[in-house]
């Protein structure tokens, strides 16, 4: 898809969400929780026979030994719930362009993940939420954006609600990965994330997350500084956007996500 497009279909977006902005309203038990658009995930899960589509438009700017690259890509995630505290996922960034300055266009989709969500237990006193998830990269994409082999995670997301409309999440995890040439290698992961809930429907939170953790030969730490707010349409419905800044030189420079959720 052309980078021209990208803007357009956000534009598209925002103007069919003004239209339900009226209908906007918080009832009922089965309100939305999302796992996006920050990087720690909600311990929680969608429920017995709910689907969910948390889908967005990502644009990312980065500049590496002189060359400036500008990459736009669909991230996709679809929640199915098999059990009151099980659900099945299916995660992608689907279409992916890159422009890099001189070097040309690379286009086509990236990989595509499975996993399992289960919510291990509410929030009581002295102890927080927590959810517990397994993923498993697969080897499916375009060549370009291709990775070697299925590549599994553990994570652990952990919340608790804070006095002053306040929450925290806390999310530590493992990961294997290969190197172009086949090698494993583990890696740590960790995100940990501020929110607050400004009203009923408008939250806002920071963030600092590192969805990589690995020596320099395995390509080294990844992390950044989040910062974004999400929007609640209605009770099933989700408007969010969030803004990342590169924390070292193996982070994109800046990143820009918008998204929308809806659950059925």
């Amino acid at each position: 898809m052309p980078s021209t497009q990208y803007p357009r279909l956000a534009k598209s977006c925002l103007a069919s969400l003004a239209l339900l902005a009226p209908l906007s309203a918080v009832a009922g038990d089965d309100v939305i929780v999302t796992d996006r658009p920050d990087f720690v995930e909600s311990s929680n899960v969608v429920g017995r026979g709910r689907f969910q589509i948390e889908t967005s438009v990502l644009a990312e700017r980065d500049k590496s030994d002189g060359v400036r690259a500008r990459t736009y890509s669909m991230p996709t995630l679809l929640r199915y719930g098999v059990g009151d505290v099980l659900e099945l996922r299916l995660e992608t960034d689907g279409r992916t362009v890159q422009h890099a300055g001189g070097e040309g266009t690379s286009a086509g989709y990236a990989d595509t993940a499975l996993g399992v969500k289960w919510h291990v237990q509410d929030e009581a006193p002295g102890r927080p939420s927590v959810g517990v998830l397994l993923h498993a990269d697969l080897d499916s994409g375009s060549r370009t954006w291709r990775g070697q082999g299925v590549r599994p995670s553990l994570r652990v997301a952990a919340e608790w609600e804070l006095p002053g409309d306040l929450s925290l999440g806390v999310m530590p995890g493992i990961g294997r990965e290969r190197t172009e040439d086949g090698k494993r290698f583990g890696y740590g992961i960790l995100g940990v994330v501020l929110g607050k809930e400004l009203t009923p429907t408008w939250r806002a939170f920071v963030e600092v997350a590192a969805p990589q953790i690995a020596r320099s030969a395995n390509g080294g730490t990844v992390a950044t500084f989040d910062t974004g707010m999400a929007w609640l349409l209605s009770d099933r419905c989700q408007l969010d956007t969030m803004l990342s800044l590169g924390l070292n030189r193996r982070t994109p420079d800046a990143a820009l996500t918008v998204g929308l959720s809806f659950k059925l």
